[in-house]
């Protein structure tokens, strides 16, 4: 069996790898012994095969985590609108207990409402931000 069969069959190995684990970084590994399979094939010697592989790899692997570390983080799911539909939701808060909390009637049932940090709990009119457990997180709605 030849070098570059060798390579192409670990490249294989690693596309198969990745799509069991749904990572891009076996991906980029299996870039890198893909570029060491066509070393080969250019008749280069075993150990500029593995060099060529593991800097081709490599430097996809840290590229890859450079970009993805760019991006910004996706918000927490109980602050997302598309996941939890009471978020901008407005609500009348009548009253505040001396807890910080509030007990509104929304959507049938009754619900605890807390305020975000940086608000003082006044009565008014509060829009839904986050949904912590079963609780609501609001906010003032600016006028």
């Amino acid at each position: 069996m030849t070098d570059s069969t060798i390579w192409w069959l670990f490249a294989g190995g690693a596309v198969i790898a990745e799509l069991l684990t749904g990572t891009f970084f076996l991906l980029m590994v299996a870039f890198g012994m893909a570029a060491g399979a066509l070393a080969a094939h250019a008749g280069a010697g075993l150990v500029t095969q593995i060099a060529v592989a593991a800097v081709t790899g490599g430097g996809a692997v840290v590229m890859l985590y450079l970009i993805k570390r760019r991006w910004p983080t996706d918000a927490t799911p109980r602050a997302d609108r598309s996941a939890v539909l009471d978020i901008g939701e407005l609500l009348t808060i009548d009253a505040w207990a001396v807890d910080g909390t509030a007990s509104v009637k929304y959507r049938g049932a009754n619900w605890t409402v807390i305020h975000r940090p940086g608000h003082e709990p006044s009565p008014g009119r509060y829009r839904v931000t986050e949904v912590v457990g079963n609780r609501l997180l609001v906010e003032p709605v600016q006028s």
